[in-house]
């Protein structure tokens, strides 16, 4: 039996009022909604799990659905014939704001939304749906309504586990998501005998069991009145800043999570291909019969994961066996993939040092290249499917390396390197940290150093070009530009730690997030987690992070103008505040350091690194130092004109060297 689609176009408009992107025109956005309808018995739904205990329609088929957004020219004939799907992280846009140095939107709208045009000035299309079934509506996030698994007619039950950390004092009650903006999964009782709840200030440390009279399944509100809740835990000694929480419930009510996945399949296939839906609705895509010629999948963090998943678990090809994306390019994704395809999922959850440390995101295989893990004997990678794995073009920050095993994707389990692999680019922005908004400069917040303000943006712009060429007519991209072993500038913690300068307050860390074997049950191939997780601490893998120089910041990678001319250090690290487990490293922020202005400051302080006043001696110098190392990028086809144009401006106009 086939299976259906239908797009329910709510609005179409005119963007920003009309505003005109060179050659390209004018743009149009699409607001609406897409209904699925899939048959579970066809072998390319056949992976989905709890898809056989989802509820039918008269037609045998499951029905789903979800949020959507176009924009795309108002003439597609002026478009480039791309369309570009912007994988939503936790129901939220990132390519209008990472590409376009854009004002960020869930449904961009405004001049402001399409920063300088980018985007919309190469004649791309856009295009994002829901994906995460737990998404909660709200400030215009892509939600999906999906069904819930039913066993024979009685509710679906299983153990999960949830954990919470709190960065301010005085919290009582907590959803059991641990956030505000996914759905929790309902407990099967409110009796808090029959879970189990414990605390601890470390991942490793012996937790301390809370008693079942010590909390409750209950809810908080403004005012401090508690009502029952068996989607919500009430502490009523409130939550210690930093500690981790973890509790352990009978959950009921699972959705069939894994639909998240066909969803993307079906939408794209259908926008490429299709002439009209199962409505005979035309596709907004195919005006004429002609429409994308190529389709191409960007996501940064979670919906980098999303992506890596999604290849790894066959979905890149459609229900008649065609290739769905022709590359993707997962953004600070680090070694891991998204947990979307099991019972009970949590996919907005990840594993960093210090949070959810054993959740089973970052599980072998980590690189696209097929390997061999040492320690299990397994052998696999992301990449398996010839004709329909895409191109990859995988970008990371410094970030990935020190908290999200970022070295595994191109490196054995041993901490081998991989070497080059045909279709496959990865590179580091060296020194940059996870999220650096490039709207925004350094900020304070529950870390102890100023967040890393350095801006990528430049970085990932010229990528997409290259990108674009290497799926259009096979011109191949820079090589990648990764720490490496056989070069010495893929170390351990403590091979950097060696190198690092003498900054007052500043301590470097002693380890990275490492990893190890971990046993998640005996069905966990087949979607099912057992509770707790059982970590194997005597076999590790080898995690890896770049090399720095005298200054601290990274050797390897693609280094900015900013990192060849720097006016301070740059990591991919930082630590909680004191107040908040201060010798604990604040997940994927990191940190920046200014240099002092004058040797006489820096002498007075113990500042090992030369100051601005010995590395430069004036604006002009520092400025020629910026041009030149913008140029090289320019040449490297690692940096856009009009970007190297940015950074010479931003150096003339640089306050540091103000009087």
């Amino acid at each position: 039996m086939d299976s259906q689609i239908r797009i329910n176009v709510e609005s179409r408009m005119p963007f920003a009022d009309g505003e005109e992107y060179d050659r390209v025109g004018a743009y149009e956005a699409i607001v609406g909604t897409v209904d699925f309808a899939i048959d579970p018995d066809d072998p390319s739904n056949e992976t989905v799990v709890d898809l056989e205990l989802a509820p039918r329609n008269d037609e045998g088929l499951v029905e789903y659905s979800t949020d959507l957004y176009i924009l795309k020219p108002l003439d597609l004939s002026t478009g480039n014939g791309r369309l570009l799907y912007d994988v939503n992280n936790r129901g939220n846009l990132r390519a209008m704001q990472f590409f376009n140095d854009g004002v960020h939107a869930n449904r961009p709208s405004k001049s402001k939304h399409a920063g300088n045009g980018f985007l919309m000035r190469r004649g791309y299309t856009l295009v994002c749906s829901g994906w995460q079934g737990d998404i909660l509506p709200g400030e215009d996030r892509f939600t999906m309504r999906l069904p819930v698994a039913v066993d024979q007619g009685r509710e679906l039950t299983g153990s999960i586990r949830t954990e919470f950390i709190l960065d301010r004092p005085g919290v009582r009650s907590q959803p059991l998501a641990a956030n505000d903006y996914s759905r929790s999964y309902e407990a099967v009782s409110s009796d808090t005998s029959l879970a189990t709840f414990t605390m601890k200030r470390h991942p490793h440390d012996t937790p301390e069991l809370i008693p079942p009279a010590r909390w409750q399944f209950a809810r908080e509100d403004a005012e401090g009145e508690v009502t029952e809740s068996t989607t919500d835990c009430y502490l009523p000694e409130g939550f210690k800043p930093g500690w981790i929480y973890e509790l352990i419930y009978e959950a009921k009510n699972p959705s069939v999570m894994g639909l998240g996945f066909t969803g993307l399949r079906d939408l794209i296939s259908f926008l490429v291909h299709a002439e009209t839906d199962d409505n005979g609705v035309a596709n907004p895509l195919r005006p004429n019969g002609a429409g994308i010629e190529k389709a191409y999948g960007w996501g940064r963090s979670q919906s980098g994961r999303y992506l890596r998943e999604f290849v790894y678990r066959g979905f890149n090809a459609d229900s008649q066996g065609r290739r769905v994306f022709d590359a993707i390019s997962p953004h600070v994704s680090g070694g891991g993939r998204v947990v979307l395809n099991y019972r009970f999922a949590q996919p907005g959850r990840f594993p960093r040092l210090h949070s959810d440390h054993a959740y089973p995101s970052d599980q072998f295989p980590f690189a696209y290249a097929e390997t061999t893990d040492h320690l299990t004997g397994k052998t696999d990678g992301i990449l398996k499917r010839p004709e329909t794995d895409p191109l990859v073009l995988h970008t990371q920050t410094s970030s990935e390396y020190w908290d999200r095993r970022g070295s595994l994707v191109h490196t054995d389990t041993r901490g081998s390197d991989l070497g080059e692999q045909d279709g496959v680019r990865v590179f580091l922005f060296a020194g940059s940290q996870h999220n650096a908004d490039p709207l925004a400069g350094p900020s304070e917040g529950v870390h102890k150093h100023l967040t890393n303000p350095l801006n990528t943006t430049p970085l990932l712009r010229a990528l997409l070009d290259n990108l674009d060429a290497w799926a259009t007519d096979g011109t191949t991209p820079p090589a990648s530009r990764v720490p490496m072993s056989s070069e010495e500038t893929a170390v351990t913690a403590e091979g950097a730690k060696t190198q690092f300068p003498s900054i007052p307050g500043v301590k470097h860390p002693e380890g990275s997030n490492h990893l190890s074997v971990q046993d998640h049950g005996p069905d966990f191939d087949k979607g099912i987690l057992r509770e707790p997780t059982e970590e194997d601490l005597s076999r590790q893998y080898v995690v890896l992070v770049p090399q720095i120089d005298a200054d601290g910041n990274e050797i390897p990678g693609i280094r900015t103008p900013h990192m060849e001319a720097p006016l301070a250090t740059h990591t991919g690290w930082n630590y909680r505040r004191e107040d908040s487990h201060g010798a604990t490293l604040a997940g994927t922020v990191g940190s920046y350091m200014p240099f002092a202005k004058t040797k006489a400051e820096r002498e007075a302080i113990g500042d090992s690194r030369p100051s601005f006043q010995e590395r430069y001696g004036s604006r002009t110098r520092y400025v020629r130092a910026i041009a030149l190392a913008a140029q090289r990028l320019v040449d490297q086809r690692l940096l856009l004109e009009e970007d190297a144009d940015r950074y010479v401006e931003l150096a003339i106009n640089e306050p540091a060297f103000d009087e």
